[in-house]
């Protein structure tokens, strides 16, 4: 028995931390671990013993026959202080410009985009490439074959769009034969 729980406790830990908030229930783990499921509440027990000791910051838990890791209590006001210092990614005027143009005009090439802009981009495309709002899309036929950029699904979930048909339309402005013709 002993060596039935020094064998599988570290196995049934490991998946637990796997699993993460989706959790496993004993009918899963038993079958994973190759035991019964009365052995594989065994080893739920014993590592929810284990974890129940203070020098643990988690514990098992078991909610509707779903077990999962959990924090302690004790450690929920140094987690909101973590994600209160977690400094929000804050895009500045110059990167939300450059993600709307390839969001609208994907795939578009660096110098389709400062062309637009009317100034350099090279920044604020590495800038967006770290953040993983935007990813190489391959290469245009264009002279020179330059890189063609366009938005990862980051940017989808970032900004909660299911496909790019829901950015808001752009408006319409006068082309240059009608804005000559209202000087004349």
């Amino acid at each position: 028995m002993e060596e039935m729980l020094e064998k599988n406790l570290p196995i049934l830990e490991g998946l637990l931390f796997i699993v993460g908030e989706d959790g496993i229930t004993i009918d899963k783990a038993s079958d994973v671990l190759g035991l019964s499921v009365s052995k594989t509440g065994m080893v739920f027990d014993a590592l929810t013993k284990k974890y129940e000791a203070d020098t643990y910051g988690l514990q098992v838990s078991n909610y509707g026959g779903i077990y999962r890791f959990l924090t302690k209590d004790c450690i929920a006001p140094y987690a909101k202080k973590l994600f209160q210092m977690k400094k929000k990614s804050s895009f500045s005027p110059a990167m939300l410009e450059t993600l709307a143009i390839i969001a609208y005009k994907q795939p578009i090439t660096r110098v389709e985009i400062e062309e637009i802009r009317g100034v350099s981009a090279d920044a604020m495309l590495r800038k967006l490439i770290a953040l993983d709002m935007i990813q190489e899309e391959g290469r245009s036929e264009a002279p020179g074959r330059p890189i063609l950029y366009g938005v990862t699904s980051e940017f989808m979930n970032a900004f909660k769009l299911v496909s790019l048909d829901e950015l808001p339309e752009l408006p319409n402005f006068a082309t240059d034969e009608e804005s000559e013709a209202l000087f004349e």
